[in-house]
């Protein structure tokens, strides 16, 4: 149990929770693996890396993603996929900030999605930071109570929502930097 501290989530939650990360994961892999040049460019755009370490850092970014989506569905795996997802939020998270400290807002975030050419901007942080919440919740313990029937409407009205709710953020978020651009002198 993390923590030690007993705290269980209900099944149908922590499977919401599993299935939504596992696809936010995969659509990201997929985004990555379709254009792993343009992902290595926005990597070399953060200045976190040598040149030497871009591509294959790429490479295993989109693998680890795919990793982490595939282990989320698999059952049996524990809490080890939920915390890995977690903490490559949280290198993600800290990239960002990095970048956003240096004064850096022109680059691209890299991410899936409407945000993918949006400028860096303080709102990914918010994201991600509730996206790591998000994955640590999904790395505590399931109650144990069997799954019924309504569960599974549950399941898919919860990731529905979830995905929806991620979409709507990712729109927002990439509106809201496009309109500081509008708004800043040229």
């Amino acid at each position: 149990m993390i923590g030690g501290a007993g705290v269980e989530l209900d099944p149908a939650a922590r499977a919401i929770l599993r299935v939504a990360l596992a696809w936010l994961f995969a659509r990201a892999a997929a985004h990555k693996l379709r254009d792993l040049e343009t992902f290595r460019a926005a990597l070399a755009d953060y200045r976190l890396l040598l040149e030497a370490w871009l591509a294959p850092a790429a490479a295993a970014v989109a693998g680890a993603e795919a990793a982490i989506a595939a282990g989320l569905l698999l059952p049996g795996t524990g809490e080890a996929p939920a915390l890995a997802a977690a903490a490559l939020l949280a290198v993600y998270t800290a990239a960002i900030a990095v970048n956003l400290a240096r004064g850096r807002r022109h680059i691209a975030c890299g991410c899936a999605g409407p945000a993918a050419q949006a400028p860096l901007h303080e709102a990914l942080l918010a994201r991600n930071a509730g996206l790591v919440l998000l994955a640590l919740a999904a790395a505590l313990p399931a109650a144990t109570r069997p799954l019924e029937p309504l569960d599974a409407a549950s399941l898919a009205g919860g990731v529905a929502a979830l995905a929806l709710f991620h979409a709507a953020a990712e729109v927002a978020i990439a509106n809201a930097a496009r309109l500081r651009l509008l708004r800043s002198p040229a």
